[in-house]
Parts: C-alpha cells; sequence; structure tokens
C-alpha cells in the first residue's frame, strides 16, 4: 500500500530526481504507434547522456518500423510509484552510423555492443521536449518538469 504522508517535491526536486534515475536505470519502456496497427511498447535497455536517452533494438522490429514511419515516442521508466515518463521525437541511427561515442557509452554500459553483431541493429536517440515526474496523487499538480525541451525549476 502507498504511504498516505507523501511529501510534495518542488519541481527542482523533481528535475534532480528524474534527471538521477535517468543516470541509473537500465530499463525502459519504449511506446511507439504505427499508422495503420496502432501502439506497440516494448522495454528496451537505455543509456542516458544527459540530454538524451539512447536505445538499441534489432533493425527490423516493430519497434524500429513504427520509430522509422512516426517519430513522436513516449518513454517511461519502469516505476508506478515514482514516475518519469519522457515525451519527444525519436533519431533513428544504424549500427554502422550511429555516433562513436554514444555506441561506446552504450557498450560500456550493458556489455554488449550491437556494432559486432551479424543481424542489423538500430540505435534510437530521444531528446525529450516534455518530462513529466511525480510520486502518487499529492505530486499530480506540477508534474511537468521539462517543456519545450527545457527544464523547470
Amino acid at each position: 500500500m502507498q504511504d498516505a504522508e507523501i511529501n510534495r517535491r518542488t519541481t527542482a526536486e523533481r528535475r534532480r530526481d528524474a534527471l538521477e534515475r535517468l543516470s541509473s536505470e537500465r530499463d525502459i519502456w519504449v511506446s511507439t504507434a504505427h499508422p495503420d496497427h496502432g501502439p506497440h511498447q516494448v522495454p528496451l535497455w537505455f543509456l542516458w547522456d544527459g540530454k538524451a536517452a539512447w536505445m538499441c533494438t534489432d533493425a527490423n522490429s516493430a519497434t524500429a518500423r513504427n520509430a522509422r514511419k512516426e517519430p513522436r515516442v513516449r518513454l517511461a521508466l519502469p516505476d508506478t510509484v515514482d514516475v518519469v515518463l519522457l515525451q519527444g521525437r525519436v533519431e533513428c541511427f544504424p549500427a554502422r552510423e550511429v555516433p562513436k561515442d554514444a555506441a561506446d557509452a552504450f557498450a560500456g554500459k550493458f556489455g554488449w555492443d550491437p556494432r559486432t553483431e551479424e543481424t542489423p541493429f538500430l540505435y534510437l536517440r530521444v531528446a525529450p521536449q516534455t518530462v513529466r515526474a511525480w510520486r502518487g496523487v499529492p505530486e499530480l499538480r506540477g508534474r511537468v518538469v521539462m517543456r519545450d525541451g527545457a527544464w523547470l525549476g
């Protein structure tokens, strides 16, 4: 059961906490949509580089196909009590074209380098335009901590 005595954080505290989680978490839910087939959601490993989330998926996956057709995506950290949602547009990079620093950091974090795989992989980069963060009902008001790509507070 959730603690009814949640202390409402300031926007600056929510921003700090969201950035800390983005830097330390391993998994993120990626929601894409196909114009004809509707929504698709999968968990992927991700790397936060300080400005954007980097993920990688099979180049032929539904996620990759959707991202190429409809770049608007939503990302969510896997916690329903301490919610962090990111919304933005995805940029797609075939493994052979991904910026070296991002791919090296991704490989360093996970001990796996998609650039070395026989099958093609696609890196997805999402620089959020909107970030929402809240812990329970008391924090629903003021949950937007980034608007139009600029952090608030």
